[in-house]
């Protein structure tokens, strides 16, 4: 396993797991954590952030190159996770089976979309 690799694969698990664990925190009314929550997922995410950073340097690519459309595709991206995670609150919170899976059906397509969009057709 190469080094970039490896340092990739560390990061994103702890990354990973220290968001979702933050989001749990914070979302289960239960455990009563909502400040430590977002505490907790801010660092997963910071490290994330750390992780496609680093990555980039050791593969020798510029850290980030802020254009249009790297902007629109990130937004595209947040628009089709937002997308699909209202359809999954439409079915666990909401009751709404049956227009949750539509909608989560539809952010799950707008995702798939992302991988054209970025690596493109040929």
């Amino acid at each position: 396993m190469k080094k970039k690799n490896f340092v990739t694969l560390i990061m994103s698990v702890v990354g990973g797991l220290l968001f979702a664990l933050g989001m749990c925190m914070g979302l289960i009314p239960e455990w009563n954590a909502l400040k430590p929550g977002i505490v907790v997922g801010t660092v997963g995410a910071v490290i994330l952030l750390a992780m496609v950073l680093i990555r980039r340097k050791m593969d020798g690519k510029p850290m980030i190159v802020l254009n249009g459309r790297t902007i629109g595709t990130t937004l595209f991206g947040v628009l089709g996770a937002i997308v699909l995670g209202v359809g999954m609150c439409m079915v666990m919170v909401w009751d709404m089976l049956v227009w949750g899976i539509v909608v989560g059906i539809i952010g799950i397509v707008l995702l798939l979309c992302l991988i054209p969009v970025i690596k493109g057709l040929k």
